[in-house]
């Protein structure tokens, strides 16, 4: 072998590598950039959603039925509906916040609850064949109408039922009215409150209503003499 031939073909060997690691690098494609992670989705592959946790499914019930939980959300309804701008009882979500209330309340309370509910909807099916919760608003008017009583707060009725009702219906405006959903609504026409939040209310002359415009009104209920009418007590 020549010396030339032998100095070509060392040199050859050193470039070879070189070579075929620039041809390689000539042929490759180059890196990819970023892209949208939605391009590389299947077009079958529905784009995932992002929901408030309210609004994807109802809270479970820790105290009422099914059943009773439709009931109290018709009774609900029915007792306070919207009025005007303002949200009603269902709107306001105040048949849940009861549930969530009255499993932490003495049992006395759940007992008024649970059975004032069971006994609402079997009168429901006995005068009308249907379940409360299915009751047009005349419908539950006529049965709800006959227990509507006043009464002092904290001592409620004491015939059958219409302690429930009545019960019922403070905790219904009371949890309504101090929601979240109806305070975000402003009155109609409401100024912004003073600082101290002082009100009046009109002077009624004829408390006792022995005037002569209240003649013609019956009493709701008899007073019964006081030793056989003891005076109730309603834990809160």
């Amino acid at each position: 072998m020549h010396r030339r031939d032998f100095v070509r073909s060392v040199f050859s060997v050193g470039l070879a590598p070189k070579l075929l690691l620039s041809q390689q690098s000539a042929s490759a494609p180059p890196p990819p950039a970023p892209v949208a992670w939605t391009l590389g989705l299947n077009p079958l592959t529905p784009v995932p959603k992002t929901e408030i946790a309210e609004a994807a499914g109802e809270p479970l019930l820790v105290f009422f039925s099914q059943r009773q939980m439709a009931t109290l959300t018709r009774l609900s309804d029915v007792l306070l509906p919207p009025i005007g701008n303002k949200p009603g009882a269902v709107q306001a979500r105040t048949p849940q916040f009861l549930d969530f209330l009255i499993d932490g309340s003495p049992t006395d309370r759940k007992k008024i609850y649970s059975g004032g509910l069971d006994w609402l909807d079997a009168e429901s099916q006995r005068v009308h064949h249907m379940p409360f919760a299915k009751l047009t608003s005349q419908q539950a008017d006529d049965l709800l109408r006959p227990w509507m009583r006043t009464w002092m707060s904290d001592h409620p009725p004491t015939e059958q039922h219409a302690d429930f009702i009545n019960i019922a219906h403070d905790d219904i405006r009371t949890a309504t009215i101090n929601s979240q959903a109806w305070n975000n609504v402003p009155s109609a026409g409401a100024q912004q409150a003073t600082a101290v939040g002082l009100y009046f209310s009109p002077i009624e002359p004829d408390l006792r209503g022995t005037g002569a415009a209240h003649s013609h009104m019956a009493p709701h209920v008899v007073a019964a003499a006081k030793a056989a009418h003891p005076t109730p007590t309603y834990p809160r």
